[in-house]
């Protein structure tokens, strides 16, 4: 084994690539954008055509306008699980370049098609398994570079880019569809997206066998102050083991942490797949807004892509626990408060509401493969973290459960309340949770 002074440049160049990756993985946090133009209204029924642009597409039920959007994102869950298979045992440039050309090929079916049938064909089954195939290589690729006193930065910059891509791919979208249409819009993205990944999916690399990540300059600073020199413990609790992923599954922490991934998950997801309506609604008698919905969007992009670079920071410092209860704690409370600010038409609370819940969604996905690490080792992270993700995939459930009793209701005021209920049932199952026994595991030092 070769321990290096620093970190070398190649980890950087890693972590970048990654980030690049999932900066066009990120339309699906875009999705409400279609899906305002997609949905019917009270002059344009579901089922009937659309004119001018997007002649040859149909509107859809609120419901259906979300189905590509959970179907996307299950598979996305299901596709990192060979996705993450194939990073640990070929390297991540083929998962992230097969995963660049079914999401490509997806975006393109569905904006031909101009169907129901293929928007879930193209963006929910091509392009849920084309994301999970390429998100599976670009984080644990970063990860494997870095000791654990610096997991939850790099796990924050490489999911920051999947967080921050609302940032520019919803007024993006909205001005493809404006000149475009949907088709338009669906094909030019497919194009930019193939080009994008495929290209950063050739910097992805793992370090070379035998190689050990720097330890903490603290640790060294210690060391060299002499025999009476003391060094704090570590704010998170970490396995001393690596766990392969039949020996993770054997373990209640398993579980747990797929609870508390559909727990961080479902919430923020609920937000992001009804971020533009959520604002149209909210500001109808405000015309900036309202021919701007779309500005909702991108703001979560922005703290959804902070929260997933803030929390990682703050998670090496006080512990990946602590993070959780704090980010899930306050953004429980404000999904119950969403449907009071939304029916007050108060668009500053309604940003600062959404602005909690965009935080501690990107924060969980800083955490959950921070997490992974730390219990069940990082050796072989890939399949370890692509089975604890299910947890997220899981959690579409609730974005679609909104859609269904929206249609019913007309509002979004009971799913608000279900979301906030399971938030503060993953934040008491944190509490509980303690790093595995490492009986079985293999020994960290044998990596």
């Amino acid at each position: 084994m070769t321990t290096t002074a620093k970190v070398p440049m190649r980890a950087w160049v890693v972590t970048l690539a990654g980030t690049a990756v999932n900066l066009c993985l990120g339309i699906l946090y875009a999705w409400s954008v279609w899906k305002s133009t997609l949905i019917g209204t009270a002059e344009h029924p579901a089922g009937t055509p659309m004119t001018g642009i997007n002649e040859g597409w149909l509107y859809l039920t609120d419901a259906q306008g979300t189905w590509a959007y959970s179907i996307c994102g299950f598979l996305f869950a299901l596709g990192m699980i060979p996705g993450g298979r194939l990073q640990d045992r070929y390297g991540p440039r083929w998962g992230a370049t097969l995963g660049g050309v079914l999401l490509a090929t997806g975006c393109v079916i569905a904006g031909l098609s101009k169907s129901y049938l293929g928007l879930i064909v193209g963006f929910g089954v091509l392009g849920g398994i084309g994301m999970g195939l390429a998100y599976a290589a670009a984080t644990p690729a970063a990860v494997k570079w870095f000791g654990p006193h610096r997991r939850g930065l790099i796990v924050g910059i490489v999911v920051g880019g999947f967080g921050g891509a609302a940032i520019y791919i919803s007024p993006l979208a909205k001005w493809l569809i404006a000149e475009y249409g949907l088709t338009g819009s669906f094909v030019g993205l497919g194009g930019l997206f193939a080009v994008v990944i495929i290209a950063a999916a050739q910097l992805l690399r793992v370090p070379p066998a035998g190689y050990v990540p720097p330890p903490k300059a603290l640790l060294a600073n210690a060391t060299a102050s002499g025999p009476n020199a003391t060094v704090p413990a570590p704010a998170n609790q970490q396995s001393k083991r690596d766990f392969t992923p039949s020996q993770m599954i054997r373990t209640w922490q398993f579980y747990a942490l797929v609870f508390l991934f559909i727990g961080t998950a479902q919430s923020g997801l609920l937000v992001i797949a009804n971020a533009t309506p959520m604002l149209n609604s909210t500001a109808k008698n405000i015309a900036f807004f309202a021919a701007n919905a779309w500005l909702l969007a991108s703001f979560g992009g922005i703290v959804n892509a902070s929260g997933r670079v803030g929390t990682g920071l703050y998670s090496d410092r006080i512990g990946r626990s602590r993070a959780y209860l704090l980010n899930c704690s306050i953004s429980a409370i404000c999904l119950f408060l969403t449907p009071t600010v939304m029916a007050s038409g108060n668009v500053v609370l309604l940003f600062l509401m959404v602005g909690v819940a965009y935080w501690q969604y990107g924060g969980g996905l800083s955490l959950m493969p921070a997490f992974t690490a730390d219990y069940f080792g990082a050796k072989y992270l890939g399949s370890n973290y692509g089975l604890v993700f299910l947890g997220w995939g899981i959690a579409f459930f609730i974005p679609q459960l909104a859609g269904v009793l929206k249609d019913w209701t007309g509002k979004l005021d009971i799913a608000f309340y279900i979301s906030g209920g399971l938030l503060l049932a993953s934040v008491a199952v944190c509490t509980l949770l303690r790093p595995p026994a490492a009986e079985g595991a293999e020994s960290a030092s044998n990596q």
